[in-house]
């Protein structure tokens, strides 16, 4: 089998608002939680009670993303400031 080579370059990544991007994710995730919470014996009786807890996971783990692109960002601004200041 032959090996597959690209006919043509790959385009630049796309860099968009990334942090707002997240968090609202994350708060939608933790809204999701809290407005499945009250209803949660209607859950468990139908045996879907893991979509609560899906939603909180998915909250916490948004939070960890929320930490992980400020960082991200930080340092992408901090290169950039080098790259500038020593040019």
């Amino acid at each position: 089998m032959a090996k597959w080579t690209p006919k043509h370059e790959a385009p630049e990544p796309l860099e968009g608002p990334v942090v707002a991007t997240i968090t609202g994710g994350t708060i939608l995730w933790f809204v999701l939680f809290l407005v499945q919470l009250p209803f949660y014996g209607w859950f468990d009786d139908g045996g879907h009670a893991w979509w609560v807890w899906t939603c909180l996971a998915g909250g916490g783990l948004g939070l960890i993303g929320v930490w992980y692109v400020r960082k991200r960002d930080a340092a992408i601004r901090r290169a950039e400031a080098e790259r500038h200041g020593s040019a």
